[in-house]
C-alpha cells in the first residue's frame, strides 16, 4: 500500500497518521508523540505491523469458517466417523487464534 505519513503539533504532543497516495483518504490509526520523529516512528512501526496483524485475522477467520463446517456437517451425518477432521479443524483454529494473539502482543506503542 503506497502511503504517506502525515504529522502534525497539536498542544504539547505530534500526532502522525498515514494517507492513501492515490486518494488521500486516512488509513489506520492516529499516533502520538513527544516529538515529530517520535510520532512518525510510531506510525512507521504501526504501518510494518498492520499487514500481518491482518492476515492473521484473515487467516483465523478462514479457520472459524472451516471448523464450523466441520461441526455442522458432524450434525447432519452423525456417526460418520469424520471425528478426526473436526479434531483437525479445530487444532488449525486453535493454532490460527494462539498466532493472532502473538501479532497482537507485538502491536506498537501508538500513544
Amino acid at each position: 500500500m503506497d502511503v504517506r505519513i502525515i504529522a502534525v503539533e497539536r498542544g504539547s504532543e505530534w500526532q502522525a497518521r498515514a494517507e492513501r497516495r492515490e486518494s488521500g483518504d486516512q488509513f489506520g490509526i492516529e499516533c502520538r508523540g513527544a516529538s515529530r520523529a517520535e510520532a512518525i516512528a510510531r506510525m512507521t512501526a504501526w504501518l510494518e505491523w498492520q499487514p500481518a496483524h491482518a492476515e492473521a485475522l484473515r487467516a483465523l477467520q478462514d479457520a472459524e469458517r472451516a471448523y464450523h463446517r466441520a461441526v455442522g456437517s458432524a450434525f447432519a451425518a452423525a456417526g460418520d466417523g469424520r471425528a478426526a477432521e473436526r479434531r483437525a479443524s479445530l487444532a488449525v483454529l486453535d493454532a490460527a487464534r494462539a498466532a493472532l494473539d502473538a501479532i497482537r502482543a507485538r502491536r506498537p506503542e501508538v500513544a
